[in-house]
């Protein structure tokens, strides 16, 4: 693969980093950190949505002018990614000129094309959502995401025709031109074309903290629709074409499930409208609850990404996040959850491994490590294709599976007894159990790369020496 282009959505600066949005990029950050290794040229792509109603209500209740809020509010995502070992290429932001250029240029084609009218409209506007719903999408009259009851809105809009595009959509995604994943989120999605489309409003009449209609003063770009055109102005669309030919179409889209019809019908067919391909994939993963319970600021559960990366390491949490629920389902997470597995998995199983291996080599032999004979157990292959197919639970159940067997291995040979026994044959065992524990540390690197790195180091020294503790005990 000569490129490789995921992106994140980006998130809303209405509020800080969550457990949801950490979740979505720390998996991006593992695939961005996957296909390099493997040789590919990566574009991992987050960022901040800054515009729209939701936005300048914010704004106004945190006493501050539109701009500066999401100033400040955008520098503490860009942060909490740096805290939890996330690094992409590339953080946009939907107020930065190069993404506004973009958008304009991207509307005013998309009026060329034919494909867009003036008309009005009536419905129920949720402010949390940014978006319209119908009475089938509220739960006892109320959003179902925001508990809030949608305000009913009637503007003068300019309409998209969405309508024509529906068997052009069910085409690409049956013949997996467009690929959907996982399987209940494609269903979902065939289910609610096969329905039928209707047109949607691509402006708003009375939203003033967004980007102005290049045709018509009076209107302002639906923010939903601004946001989404981040993956193309990311890339140079209007401004680099060759850059935008190199990565576009996008490889992959992660998110939450909330947000795929959005991703998954409005977005390609606008594309579509325009003559630019859609994405190749979209892939939408599940929601956490904490102890059975939605996350809610009011119940006092919401987890604190940064709080835990603190406590427990980036890389524990990383791996917790990854390993606990597989990748598309939803899952229950937890602080308690989380200790359980730093200590089991983490401290008990790979830092032990480590502790001992490095011990054992100091102690018995002099910190010198003889050639490894022979090559380690087969695993890699399998915990690639897990990683490549976004099976992160499984391939990291693979690792800990190699992890558990070593453990055992030392247990059930007494090995620290065996060097005045049989030294040749104990080094040629130790040789080997240091080659699969670099193995190990390779596959884990996307993973946990601090962790993966001091095992690279501690293993690769020319003496090697007792290892500081991994994952020390948690107080």
């Amino acid at each position: 693969m000569d490129k490789f282009y995921l992106t994140t959505p980006i998130y809303y600066v209405n509020d800080v980093p969550h457990i949801g949005s950490a979740y979505t990029t720390i998996a991006a950050d593992v695939l961005a950190r996957f296909y390099r290794f493997a040789g590919s040229e990566v574009f991992f792509l987050t960022g901040t949505a800054e515009h729209g109603d939701k936005i300048a209500r914010s704004a106004e209740k945190a006493g501050l002018p539109p701009q500066k809020f999401v100033d400040e509010m955008s520098t503490k995502f860009s942060t909490t990614w740096e805290k939890l070992a996330i690094v992409p290429d590339d953080f946009i932001r939907t107020t930065e000129p190069r993404h506004v250029a973009a958008v304009n240029q991207f509307f005013q084609k998309l009026k060329d094309s034919g494909k867009i009218y003036e008309g009005e409209y009536e419905g129920l506007y949720c402010v949390g959502c940014e978006s319209f719903k119908k009475e089938a999408d509220l739960v006892k009259g109320l959003c179902p995401l925001h508990g809030t009851k949608p305000e009913l809105l009637k503007e003068k809009n300019w309409f998209f025709k969405l309508s024509e595009y529906g068997k052009i959509l069910e085409s690409r995604i049956t013949n997996l031109e467009f690929r959907i994943e996982p399987e209940e989120r494609k269903n979902e999605i065939l289910s609610f074309i096969r329905q039928g489309l209707e047109d949607i409003a691509i402006s708003r009449q009375n939203v003033k903290f967004a980007i102005p209609l290049p045709w018509d003063a009076g209107q302002t770009i639906y923010v939903w629709l601004d946001e989404l055109f981040n993956y193309c102005s990311a890339v140079g669309y209007g401004s680099d074409e060759e850059r935008f030919a190199k990565f576009w179409p996008a490889d992959l889209h992660l998110m939450g499930k909330d947000i795929i019809k959005f991703h998954c019908i409005i977005w390609p067919a606008l594309l579509l409208a325009i003559g630019v391909p859609p994405p190749k994939k979209v892939f939408a993963h599940g929601f956490f609850t904490v102890n059975g319970q939605k996350m809610s600021k009011t119940l006092g559960n919401v987890i604190d990404p940064v709080a835990m990366a603190a406590k427990y390491t980036p890389d524990a949490l990383r791996y917790f996040l990854l390993r606990e629920v597989p990748f598309g389902q939803d899952g229950d997470v937890s602080e308690e959850k989380l200790r359980a597995r730093y200590e089991s998995d983490l401290a008990n199983g790979l830092g032990n491994l480590f502790s001992r291996l490095t011990t054992l080599v100091a102690q018995k032999l002099g910190g010198d490590l003889p050639e490894i004979v022979g090559s380690p157990r087969e695993f890699t292959a399998a915990v690639e294709e897990a990683v490549t197919d976004l099976r992160f639970h499984d391939a990291l159940t693979r690792i800990w599976t190699e992890v558990a067997w070593a453990n055992k291995y030392i247990d059930e040979t007494k090995l620290w007894e065996q060097h005045e026994k049989n030294p040749k044959l104990f080094g040629e065992v130790i040789s080997n159990l240091v080659a699969l524990l670099l193995e190990i540390a390779k596959n884990l690197a996307p993973f946990m790369p601090d962790a993966a790195e001091k095992i690279r180091v501690g293993l690769s020294a020319e003496k090697i020496v007792k290892a500081e503790p991994l994952f020390p005990r948690i107080v």
